[in-house]
C-alpha cells in the first residue's frame, strides 16, 4: 500500500488528499506543485515487490506493501531528485538503447534505466544511473579517512600529553557495491529471461553512479571518472556467480 498521509513539521500527520486541498497551517511547508509531485511519486501503482524494495529489509518492505503509513515529504526529495534526472536521460536515448523499461518475473519486477550502446561499440550494455549521497560514494570508491600522527603533542588542556593526530584520506579500501550489484544482475537475469526466446545476447553491467555535496577534497572528478572507465562494478558482476 502506498503512504496515506504527511508528517507536518509540527509532527501532526494529515491524510494526503486533505492536506493537497487544504494545509491546515496558516502557510504550506513546501510549494504545493512540490507536495504533489511527492505525492504521486508515492503511488506507483505496482503491486508485486520490486528489485530495489526487495533489497531493503523484509519487514519493511512487507508492512509498506501492506499497512498505511506516513512520511514526512522533505524525506522524499533526494528521490524526486533522482527521478528528475533519470526523465532527463530518457529523453537522449535515441539510436541502439532502451530505456526505463518494466520487465517481469514470478518474483519481482525490475525497470532498467539503459540496454544498449551507452558506453562503446558493444551493444550489450546494461547501466543503471544513481543519485546517491557523498558518504555511500565514497563506500563506493574505497575511500575512507584515518587517523595520522603529525608527532606533535598537546602542550595544554585536557588532551595535554597525547599525541596530535589528523584525518587524512586514503583511497585503496574495500568498495562496498553489494546492493547495486544485486540491483543491477538481476536486472540482467530478467533482461536475459526476455530477450532468450529469439536471441542469445552478452551482457556487461556498468553502474553509473554520481554523489551530490561531496565531502570537500574527499572524492574528486579524477577519482569519479577512474571509477566508471574501470568499470569496476562490471567486473565485479561478470566474474562471480553468487547471485545467480
Amino acid at each position: 500500500m502506498p503512504a496515506t498521509k504527511f508528517i507536518c513539521p509540527d509532527g501532526k500527520r494529515i491524510d494526503i488528499v486533505d492536506c493537497l486541498r487544504s494545509c491546515p497551517n496558516q502557510q504550506r511547508c513546501m510549494f504545493l506543485p512540490t507536495l504533489r509531485a511527492v505525492a504521486k511519486s508515492l503511488d506507483r501503482k505496482i503491486s508485486e515487490p520490486t528489485v530495489t524494495e526487495l533489497i531493503a529489509g523484509t519487514r519493511e518492505t512487507f508492512l509498506k506493501k501492506t499497512t498505511d503509513y506516513a512520511v514526512d515529504p522533505a524525506s522524499i526529495l533526494y528521490a524526486l531528485h533522482g527521478q528528475a534526472v533519470h526523465s532527463i536521460n530518457e529523453r537522449h536515448t535515441q539510436g541502439s538503447i532502451l530505456s526505463e523499461k518494466r520487465l517481469k518475473d514470478e518474483i519481482t519486477s525490475g525497470q532498467f534505466d539503459f540496454f544498449g550502446k551507452i558506453l562503446d561499440a558493444d551493444d550489450g550494455v546494461l547501466g543503471d544511473l544513481k543519485i546517491t549521497s557523498s558518504f555511500k560514494l565514497m563506500k563506493a570508491l574505497g575511500i575512507y579517512k584515518q587517523k595520522i600522527d603529525t608527532g606533535e603533542v598537546y602542550k595544554s588542556g585536557l588532551k595535554k600529553g597525547q599525541p596530535k593526530l589528523r584525518f587524512e584520506f586514503r583511497y585503496d579500501g574495500v568498495r562496498d557495491l553489494l546492493d547495486w550489484s544485486i540491483q543491477l544482475n538481476y536486472y540482467r537475469l530478467l533482461l536475459e529471461q526476455s530477450v532468450s526466446k529469439s536471441a542469445a545476447c552478452t551482457f556487461r553491467l556498468c553502474a553509473g553512479i554520481r554523489g551530490f555535496a561531496l565531502l570537500k577534497n574527499a572524492v574528486s572528478l579524477k577519482a569519479f571518472t577512474l571509477f566508471l572507465s574501470t568499470k569496476s562494478a562490471t567486473f565485479f558482476l561478470s566474474k562471480s556467480n553468487i547471485y545467480q
